[in-house]
């Protein structure tokens, strides 16, 4: 895909210190993007000078409503400026502009993207890396498909996400949005990519490592019920949908 058909959407919340930063990289490389600010105490747009907008699109939630909701604010409207799919990357600078042709490379109509982060790199928060096994466990036994990342927010999405029935707004919406949408019969990839781990004081992260994963864990207890029957149905009888 080429960077006329590509919009990169960024949420943040009170990430003032990279979220420029982020943006101007996203810029350099061509891409158009829109940062949604998700309620922010000191608003996104203030930070930008007038020559530094070009083609970033500003939207702003009055109050913070979670990363989900601040993602699928910037879908909507990536979708009314006319996009098929939009590419979503973090504003803490972890998520490097440079990657993002990874992503839409091959990209195939309908499919969700995950970039993989190499995390064997410095810096990498222990927590971080029991988290992402953990989410992974669950990613995988329900979505069917082998994912190696699934915490990661580095991804591309179809506009057509914005009908599959999440119910979650949080950071819980990133695992609920794989499953519903492998439930819907379509695709999901993964492709690796680099990235970028700031020192520990340096990062400006919301995500707790401990709450967040339980919510996450919750997304699973509360769809399992509902997948058992069709999983024993096709092990009763093989090839049957």
């Amino acid at each position: 895909m080429k960077h006329d058909k590509t919009i990169v959407v960024i949420p943040t919340y009170n990430n003032p210190l990279t979220i420029k930063e982020v943006a101007l990289d996203v810029a350099s490389h061509g891409y158009e993007l829109i940062i949604v600010d998700d309620g922010s105490d000191q608003p996104v747009e203030g930070l930008f000078l007038p020559e530094e907008k070009g083609r970033i699109h500003f939207l702003r939630h009055d109050s913070n409503q979670g990363k989900g909701q601040a993602i699928l604010t910037g879908i909507e409207k990536a979708k009314a400026l006319g996009f098929s799919h939009a590419v979503s990357m973090d504003g803490d600078g972890q998520h490097l502009a440079s990657q993002i042709e990874k992503l839409v490379e091959g990209y195939n109509e309908d499919e969700i993207v995950i970039g993989a982060r190499n995390f064997d790199i410095e810096n990498i928060p222990t927590g971080s890396k029991f988290g992402r096994w953990f989410s992974n466990f669950w990613a995988c036994w329900d979505t069917g498909y082998t994912i190696t990342d699934s915490l990661s927010g580095f991804r591309v999405y179809p506009v057509s996400i914005l009908d599959l029935p999440v119910k979650t707004r949080r950071f819980d919406w990133e695992m609920e949005v794989l499953v519903r949408h492998a439930d819907a019969g379509k695709k999901i990839r993964e492709v690796q990519v680099d990235c970028h781990y700031p020192l520990q004081e340096e990062r400006v992260s919301h995500f707790r490592n401990f709450e967040d994963t339980m919510t996450i864990v919750w997304v699973h207890i509360q769809i399992l019920p509902f997948k058992w029957p069709g999983m024993l149905w096709r092990k009763i009888l093989p090839g049957k949908a």
